[in-house]
């Protein structure tokens, strides 16, 4: 290399001028940035399957009094999931009391079909979104507190172990 050819490449090098430390630290940040939010994405989709959950919503709750085939009443719970996942139903209390205690008296009836032959393993599956109607027949009756103008109380518990309560007052 010649000795001129030093000088020109040294006063080369001086012109050259690197970023300005405010646009160095801008793209800096702005790399940080877009790197965090990705990442975020990320791990929402991955958490997004591990925090489904189950939320059953009780908008309609009422008694009818009936006379045939007994002289009794049927109480209507309308039931919605707007959870993210299905829910199974696996348990009813009526007055603190599973319905499989209830010896005689108290039939289930779960989107008109009855439930009442095997509600010992009660298993009522409500996908998300979806909605069911459950009709309990309760025959009148003192030795069970069922009578006119009481108040009952009624739970729904799901496999996921929540709990859903309703109140209704018989006609």
């Amino acid at each position: 290399m010649l000795k001129g050819d030093k000088a020109v490449t040294k006063s080369m090098l001086r012109n050259k001028r690197a970023l300005s430390p405010v646009i160095a630290t801008v793209i800096l940040i702005s790399v940080t940035i877009v790197v965090a939010v990705s990442v975020a994405y990320w791990m929402g989709s991955i958490a997004g399957g591990y925090t489904s959950f189950e939320q059953i919503e009780l908008p309609t709750t009422y008694a009818k009094a009936i006379s045939s085939p007994f002289t009794g009443w049927n109480v209507t719970i309308e039931l919605k999931n707007t959870g993210s996942a299905d829910a199974t139903i696996d348990n009813f209390f009526v007055n603190s009391i599973p319905l499989k205690d209830y010896t005689c008296g108290v039939r289930l009836y779960v989107n008109g079909q009855n439930q009442t032959d095997d509600i010992s393993s009660l298993s009522i599956s409500v996908t998300k979104g979806g909605s069911a109607t459950l009709v309990l027949q309760i025959e009148q009756s003192s030795s069970d507190g069922f009578t006119s103008g009481t108040r009952i109380d009624m739970k729904l518990h799901t496999a996921a172990g929540r709990e859903y309560p309703a109140q209704v007052k018989l006609p």
